[in-house]
């Protein structure tokens, strides 16, 4: 008969099979704030900067246009995450909580 090292098998009285993983998937509040936050400033920024290069405020409309140009990179990064966190709130396949880093 050959010898079995029973040191690396797996049982079925093993720990790892006896005991149930549970999921944590709750929803990380800080980084979803913050995600919501960079939304909201990035449309009033572009919103108010369009306004502003209408108005030809401050001279000329250069003002207004790099106004919307950094409520724009405030809006996409709040938007990506905002979406990612809403689809993963309502179960859509391949989104999670865990997708959104941490801050």
């Amino acid at each position: 008969m050959a010898y079995v090292d029973h040191a690396f098998s797996i049982s079925d009285e093993d720990i790892m099979m006896e005991t149930s993983y549970i999921v944590n998937n709750k929803p990380p509040i800080k980084e979803i704030a913050l995600a919501v936050a960079l939304l909201v400033f990035g449309t009033v920024a572009i919103v108010v900067g369009i306004a502003m290069a209408v108005n030809k405020v401050g001279g000329d409309r250069a003002h207004g246009i790099f106004f919307s140009v950094l409520g724009a990179m405030l809006f996409l990064p709040g938007f990506y995450y905002t979406r990612i966190a809403y689809y993963a709130y309502k179960g859509y396949k391949g989104f999670s909580f865990a997708n959104i880093p941490p801050v």
